[in-house]
């Protein structure tokens, strides 16, 4: 399976959850995002007594030699934060003859995809020593002022964050090998409150998980190893993250390493006409949910998130034909056979 067909399955990952149904941030449901694959800086997680991971520990198996070589890509989302300053025309007040205009404030977060990519890294070097690949996404501040009838101004806001991918092996027998990736967040947070959560978040990393890709070797389920490395498989320590094998069946050479538990060889259903961020639905139970939204609802989506906009478009445009193919697959099917008691099995 090539890499960008991995990547479109790990970016149902990257995003899981990040906007739920009615996709609106006024939603209760919405106020509280950012519960996957958080790693958080390594000064936070201190402060709550490490209950909140500042890392993330991949361990697999693989069969290698000399010869092999493994590419590793770290991919998350760095959050930006959006403040809006709008005009409260229902809320003007008139005293003393001069017109008072309220004020309101409207915040909400967007996801960046980041990604950290080690090509070439050969197996005989993270046999003798750590390989350590940095983790470095400066922020960013952007504000504009408006004379527009409704905004009055607007920002954009990222942070800094620093970490650092770090990448070990060891042989565990003959031409098998447990490799480790780790991942740690030391991004400093100045003059944040250690119980403000929502605030530390900026300074995290979310959705965190780790792609591996293999040359002239092969990786190991850990779900169904071999018997003879079942010990072995036992023995990795896999931290706030687990790692499945990834690509078309049988293959071995590819493991997507996520903050939610899959089996090996997760797929897209082919139906489906693009990401709803919400794994535990289903795409035509949610197209159905849209199609059911007032317009002042669709209009808050159309001035939101740009992913929950693009739902909303794809949604209002989907053919009958596309939205046909969503009601019911049979994917494998076998006849129902009776027992000896004459009861189906």
């Amino acid at each position: 399976m090539k890499i960008e067909q991995i990547k479109e399955i790990a970016d149902a990952i990257l995003y899981e959850g990040y906007l739920l149904y009615p996709y609106r941030r006024s939603a209760i449901k919405n106020r509280q995002r950012w519960t996957f694959g958080v790693v958080y800086p390594r000064s936070y997680s201190s402060a709550q007594g490490n209950s909140e991971p500042w890392s993330m520990q991949t361990e697999c198996l693989l069969q290698g030699d000399q010869q092999t070589r493994l590419t590793i890509s770290v991919r998350f989302l760095h959050l930006l934060l959006n403040s809006v300053v709008q005009r409260d025309h229902q809320s003007s007040l008139t005293q003393g003859g001069n017109h008072i205009e309220r004020q309101m404030q409207d915040e909400w977060e967007e996801g960046v995809a980041r990604e950290v990519v080690i090509p070439e890294i050969r197996l005989p070097e993270i046999l003798s020593q750590p390989l350590l690949a940095p983790i470095d996404f400066p922020g960013r501040y952007v504000s504009t002022t408006t004379t527009d009838a409704t905004v009055i101004s607007s920002s954009r806001e990222q942070q800094d964050i620093y970490g650092q991918v770090r990448i070990t092996a060891h042989c565990v027998e003959d031409a098998v090998y447990r490799l480790r990736v780790s991942i740690e967040n030391n991004t400093p947070q100045i003059g944040i409150n250690p119980d403000q959560r929502e605030a530390v978040l900026l300074y995290s990393f979310v959705s965190t998980h780790t792609i591996l890709q293999i040359e002239q070797g092969q990786f190991f389920s850990l779900l169904d190893p071999p018997e003879h490395l079942r010990t072995s498989a036992q023995a990795c320590q896999n931290a706030h993250t687990w790692p499945v094998l990834i690509g078309d069946v049988g293959e071995h050479s590819a493991i997507l390493s996520s903050p939610i538990i899959l089996y090996d060889y997760p797929q897209i259903a082919p139906e489906s006409m693009g990401s709803f961020f919400d794994g535990t639905e289903i795409d035509e139970l949610l197209t159905l949910r849209m199609m059911t939204l007032t317009e002042d609802e669709k209009e808050e989506l159309r001035h939101g998130d740009e992913r929950a906009r693009a739902i909303l478009e794809r949604t209002e445009s989907l053919s009958t034909e596309q939205f046909m193919k969503l009601h019911g697959v049979i994917r494998s099917y076998e006849c129902l056979q009776p027992d000896e008691e004459g009861k189906n099995i």
